[in-house]
């Protein structure tokens, strides 16, 4: 069985529709959806094209990289500070689920 239920401009369902439908596909919540449909699907097909592009140019060879824009970060001459002398020598790892019982046994 399909929708004959009246529904916002655009908005289309072609699932089987079950009893008990209606507590979550209110009006409301249609509505909803129908306005992120139209707010955001032009984007959402540009990046679905632009997925298509990229995944073809991998498959003929081309390797990934870093964006351009963003050289100035792996160019740079910054570093992070050295690892605290507390973890350096490190003596204890639980493994397992943080109770007790693992806690006094890690001691």
């Amino acid at each position: 069985m399909t929708s004959t239920h009246n529904h916002p401009a655009g908005l289309e369902i072609t699932a089987p529709i079950h009893p008990g439908h209606e507590r979550i596909l209110t009006p409301e919540a249609m509505e909803f959806i129908a306005a992120l449909h139209r707010e955001f699907n032009p984007r959402r097909l540009e990046l679905l094209e632009a997925r298509k592009k990229r995944q073809a140019a991998l498959n003929a060879g081309e390797l990934p990289d870093f964006p351009a824009e963003t050289s100035a970060v792996r160019e740079g001459d910054w570093k992070v500070d050295p690892v605290p002398v507390d973890f350096q020598d490190r003596r204890v790892e639980i493994t397992g689920p943080v109770d007790r019982k693992m806690v006094v046994n890690a001691l």
